[in-house]
């Protein structure tokens, strides 16, 4: 049995714009953008590329072959896909490693460094681990070889396709693709296509699952009877975080409408695509909807951390009024005493019982402001909120 190549890939959100300027930097290192000279060009040195072009099918790309034999194709919508055919069935998982260790830790630091200006990744999704699949090629190899390869990467089936040209058999991360009569092009298309859709249904899995978390969060914040007057700052210094993290997060999800639309558009008229779409085509209509519910909840998200915030700046209000209130009984104490000491003098001068008698006062009014100031801290507020069952979703 032969390996024919090696391919694994991922997707994060792009566009023609985007995709120029890293065309610039994989062409000679350079940027329009304020960054560093030197970690550009350290970037593109450790790329190592050899060969490079610019090309169109059905959308934009950025190709180019590494000193390593490495293939690296980009795509406009952000697909990257990264190959080799320098692979043997004996060097198979060091391959993987190999192909893995330049994603990772080469070619995704160069191109989140050139998008490291503008709007930021929620820090939720920007330490997330990929578990990327891995897409092992082999050319006419028998069904036994192939399931055997399978039960050394994977315990379990996960489906199994075959068609005149190509069979498939797919566990978690490894999808074995058997090539019998079809084009590397045809083969190419394929792999491309389960990467996208893998990774859009991965991306809005993280995203229900965020929801999740970030909810629970407001909860923390918002299921309190009552609420001390010092940790009002810090709870609304939170919901200001998660407010911020949703803003971030839901302008992610809208992109995604774009995206799946035209992939599917895409892949409807590609005549490699055929036997792919007799099987799998059905999965773009799944996504959209899928993506449709995502925003819903992620809508709701947003309704509800708003609702939060403005709960605690009401609190935030009664205790700033209350504070006024005990500022103005020291005051009116000190100007009491001040008053008093007109009438108890017969004229002004100056005295030893004076400067002690003035030291008093200024003691009492200090003591009964710390005092005022740290009852407001202890004091706790009522949070009047609408309770609603949350176990159904």
């Amino acid at each position: 049995m032969k390996i024919n190549s090696i391919y694994i890939g991922g997707w994060f959100q792009r566009t023609m714009l985007q995709l120029s300027e890293i065309y610039d930097f994989l062409r000679d290192g350079s940027s329009q953008l304020k960054l560093n000279k030197r970690k550009l060009e350290e970037l593109h040195r450790g790329l190592a590329i050899g060969s490079i072009e610019y090309g169109v099918a059905g959308e934009e790309f950025v190709q180019f072959l590494t000193s390593e034999q490495i293939q690296v194709k980009i795509c406009e919508d952000g697909l990257i896909i990264v190959s080799s055919d320098q692979v043997s069935e004996e060097t198979m998982f060091a391959d993987v490693e190999r192909l893995k260790d330049y994603y990772e830790n080469r070619l995704s630091p160069a191109i989140n460094y050139i998008f490291s200006l503008g709007a930021p990744v929620p820090k939720e999704l920007a330490h997330i681990e990929n578990i990327y699949p891995y897409f092992i090629v082999c050319d006419n190899a028998k069904r036994e070889e192939i399931a055997e390869l399978l039960s050394r990467t994977e315990r379990q089936k996960y489906f199994e396709f075959d068609n005149k040209n190509y069979s498939v058999l797919r566990g978690d991360k490894y999808y074995f693709v058997n090539n019998k009569k079809a084009t590397m092009v045809s083969i190419e298309r394929y792999i491309e296509e389960q990467v996208f859709i893998r990774e859009f249904k991965g991306q809005l899995h993280r995203y229900l699952n965020l929801h999740r978390i970030i909810w629970e969060r407001i909860d923390n914040v918002k299921d309190r009877a009552k609420v001390r007057g010092s940790d009002i700052v810090k709870f609304s210094t939170k919901l200001e975080s998660y407010a911020k993290t949703v803003t971030l997060i839901d302008g992610r999800i809208e992109q995604m409408s774009t995206y799946i639309s035209t992939r599917e558009r895409i892949a409807k008229e590609d005549q490699e695509l055929t036997d792919f779409l007799a099987i799998s085509g059905y999965r773009y209509e799944t996504l959209r909807d899928t993506l449709e519910y995502i925003k819903d909840l992620w809508d709701m998200t947003q309704h509800y951390v708003q609702s939060a915030q403005k709960l605690f700046d009401g609190i935030k209000q009664d205790v700033t009024s209350s504070s006024i209130d005990s500022l103005t009984i020291v005051t009116s104490m000190s100007a009491g005493a001040a008053i008093l000491s007109l009438f108890t003098e017969s004229e002004p001068e100056f005295t030893t019982f004076g400067v002690v008698y003035f030291f008093i006062l200024a003691f009492i009014g200090w003591g009964a402001t710390k005092l005022l100031a740290y009852i407001q801290q202890r004091r706790k507020y009522e949070i009047s909120d609408v309770e609603i069952d949350k176990h159904i979703k």
